[in-house]
């Protein structure tokens, strides 16, 4: 199982917000390239960025502090946030960015999806954000009446490379992930399924490795310290 850092972007800074509010953000740091080099010299397989901006404005914003992190690291990356049309998705992959996450899209735009992972094979994931089981897009701004466990029978069929599946009423808040939503995922899908939201410590992390996970995103655990990510990696690679 991956643990992979979280490195959210709003106005060109690393933040993390709680529960997607905007108003409610921690400023961790002014260089996000530095973010990025220190998670990987700890250990990091893989990060997962996401632009806040382009979330709540509906197109990528931080492109250039983006492309700085790519040049200035050698692992993979992931990258959500206002990825809404084929244009946007060819621009960050071109970027050198391996997977592109796509959200809103899956609601109001399923087609899109489809085309992409036809497109790009391997290198769409989709991200489900849920708030008390229910669908959330645009950011987290706007809550569907979807619930989570009708969308996912449909996910299998557009040849998505994975789900990233995150509890917003969870995320950055240091209370632990919703384990029994995301058992619940992993039950209904044969796709790989990375989990978001709330982890905080490395029981919590131990307890996700037996679900058969491809992988744990983890934010403001490891800005906070209460994570270390070497003793993370460790413990789910055993190297």
């Amino acid at each position: 199982m991956l643990v992979i850092p979280a490195i959210d972007l709003k106005n060109g800074q690393v933040v993390r917000l709680r529960q997607g509010r905007p108003e409610d953000e921690t400023v961790y740091s002014s260089k996000p390239e530095d973010a990025a080099l220190l998670w990987q010299r700890k250990g990091a397989r893989r990060l997962h960025i996401v632009d806040l901006d382009g979330a709540f404005e509906g197109s990528p914003k931080n492109i250039e502090v983006i492309r700085r992190i790519l040049a200035a690291v050698e692992i993979p990356v992931e990258l959500g946030g206002g990825i809404r049309r084929m244009e946007d998705i060819e621009e960050v992959l071109s970027l050198g960015v391996e997977w592109a996450i796509l959200g809103t899209s899956i609601i109001l735009n399923p087609e899109l999806i489809r085309e992409a992972a036809k497109r790009f094979p391997g290198r769409i994931l989709v991200g489900v954000d849920v708030r008390r089981e229910r669908i959330s897009i645009k950011g987290w701004q706007d809550e569907t009446r979807i619930l989570t466990k009708d969308l996912f029978q449909g996910l299998e069929e557009t040849g998505i490379a994975g789900i990233i599946y995150t509890d917003i009423l969870r995320d950055g808040m240091m209370r632990g992930p919703n384990f029994e939503g995301i058992a619940e995922l992993i039950r209904t899908t044969t796709l790989e399924v990375i989990a978001s939201g709330g982890i905080s410590s490395m029981q919590d992390i131990e307890k996700l490795k037996r679900l058969n996970l491809k992988g744990v995103i983890v934010g403001r655990a490891l800005y906070d310290g209460a994570i270390d990510l070497e003793e993370a990696v460790k413990s789910t690679t055993g190297i």
